[in-house]
C-alpha cells in the first residue's frame, strides 16, 4: 500500500505523497504510457501559478497571465480613471414610503452581443472560482440577463472589464490549517429583480467554537430561484444552499484523511439560527419546511454546527449583493492579499520577472 494521492484535471496531476519513492513509482508508471514533465516545486498547475511561502506556512495562487490574456481577448483598453467595483451599484432610497423596482427598457443588442455576454462569463468564471471571488456576483447577474442581453448588460459587461483591467491582478492566500472545514452563509433579501441572492464563504481552519478565517475553497454567488416570502425563508434557503455543498465537501475532505467535526456554519439571521436549532417552532410554506427540516435533520445527525454571530462577521455577506465601490475598497484586502505582497516574495525567493527563469512544465 503506498500511502500517496493525486488530483487530476485534463492532463494535470496534483500529486500529495509522503515518500519519494511512492512518487517516483506513479511517475515511472506513467511514463510507460504517456509523455510526463515533472514539477518538483509545484509552481503551476491548470494555469493557476503557486507561490510557497514556508517559513510562514502559506501558499499564494494567482493567474496574472491568464488575466492579461482574457483582456486582451476582448481589445480592452484600461480605462484612464480606476474602477473599485465590479457592478453598477443602485443607492438605496432611504426613508422612501415607496420603494419602486428597476426595470431595463434599453434595447435588446442580438446574437452578437448574447455572444459576447457569453464569452465573458465563460472566460472570466474560472478565474473567479480559481483566484478571484470578487468577480461571482458581477458574473452571476450577467449570466441571469444573457439569454435577453440589452444595451444596459452591455455596459455592465464593459463595467466588469474595466474592474477587471483596473484592478491588481488577484492573489488568494492559504495559511496551514488542521483542514477543518467551516462555513459563513448569508442572503440578500429580494436585491436581485425580485429573487434573493444566497452567499457564502467556504473554508478551512480549526476545531474551535470560532474558526479562524482562511482563502477560500468555494463561494456561493447564487441567485435563489424560488421567491423568498420572508428574510427568515431567505435565510434558511441560503444555509440550505451552503449545506449542500459542505456536504460534498465534506465527504472529499473524509475521503482524503482529514476526519470532520460537526462543520460550523454561521449566520447572522437570529430566527434562522432558532429555527435550524429547535428552539423556535415557526409557520413555514412547504418549501420552507423542506429546507427546515433537511438542515435539522442534518444537525441532528452531527454534520453541522449551526451558530448566530452578529452580519459585521459573516464573510458571506459579500456574495449577497452589489455593493458600492467604497465597501469593495474596504473588504477586498480582506479577501485577497494585496499584490506587493506576492512580488516581494518572489523578489526574496530570487525569481525574475515574477517567476523562475525558464519554462515551466506541467505539476505531476
Amino acid at each position: 500500500m503506498r500511502n500517496i494521492q493525486f488530483v487530476l484535471v485534463g492532463d494535470d496531476f496534483g500529486i500529495k505523497y509522503l515518500k519519494k519513492e511512492d512518487l517516483d513509482h506513479l511517475i515511472n508508471l506513467l511514463k510507460r504510457y504517456y509523455d510526463v514533465s515533472v514539477d518538483l516545486d509545484g509552481k503551476e498547475y491548470v494555469k493557476i501559478e503557486l507561490d510557497w511561502d514556508y517559513d510562514k506556512g502559506e501558499v499564494h495562487l494567482s493567474m496574472e497571465p491568464y488575466l492579461q490574456k482574457a483582456l486582451r481577448q476582448f481589445d480592452n483598453l484600461v480605462p484612464k480613471k480606476r474602477r473599485d467595483s465590479p457592478y453598477p451599484h443602485i443607492e438605496p432610497k432611504c426613508g422612501a414610503k415607496e420603494q419602486f423596482a428597476e426595470y431595463d427598457t434599453s434595447p435588446a443588442v442580438g446574437k452578437e452581443g448574447q455572444k459576447h455576454i457569453q464569452k465573458v462569463n465563460g472566460k472570466f468564471l474560472w478565474y473567479g472560482r480559481a483566484v478571484d471571488p470578487t468577480a461571482l456576483v458581477p458574473l452571476s447577474a450577467l449570466a441571469s440577463q444573457q439569454s435577453k442581453p440589452t444595451e444596459n448588460t452591455m455596459d455592465k459587461s464593459q463595467h466588469f472589464l474595466d474592474y477587471m483591467a483596473t484592478q491588481d491582478p488577484a492573489v488568494l492566500t492559504y495559511r496551514k490549517s488542521d483542514m477543518i472545514l467551516a462555513v459563513h452563509s448569508d442572503v440578500g433579501y429580494l436585491n436581485e429583480d425580485a429573487r434573493s441572492r444566497a452567499g457564502g464563504h467556504h473554508f478551512l481552519s480549526e476545531n474551535v467554537p470560532l474558526p479562524q478565517n482562511n482563502g477560500a475553497i468555494h463561494n456561493v454567488a447564487e441567485i435563489i430561484k424560488a421567491v423568498m416570502s420572508s428574510a427568515a425563508e431567505a435565510e434558511t434557503g441560503g444555509l440550505y444552499i451552503n449545506a449542500r455543498k459542505a456536504v460534498e465537501e465534506r465527504n472529499i475532505l473524509e475521503e482524503i484523511g482529514h476526519k470532520q467535526p460537526p462543520t460550523p456554519m454561521q449566520t447572522d439571521n437570529s430566527t434562522a439560527e432558532g429555527n435550524v436549532n429547535n428552539r423556535v417552532q415557526p409557520k413555514r410554506t412547504k418549501a420552507m419546511d423542506m429546507r427546515f427540516h433537511w438542515l435539522r435533520d442534518r444537525a441532528n445527525q452531527k454534520q453541522f454546527r449551526f451558530y448566530w454571530r452578529p452580519g459585521t462577521t459573516n464573510r458571506g455577506d459579500y456574495f449577497t449583493k452589489h455593493h458600492p465601490a467604497s465597501h469593495h475598497r474596504n473588504i477586498r484586502p480582506e479577501i485577497l492579499t494585496p499584490y506587493k505582497v506576492l512580488m516581494d516574495l518572489r523578489k526574496r525567493q530570487g525569481m525574475s520577472g515574477g517567476r523562475t527563469t525558464g519554462a515551466t512544465a506541467r505539476v505531476c
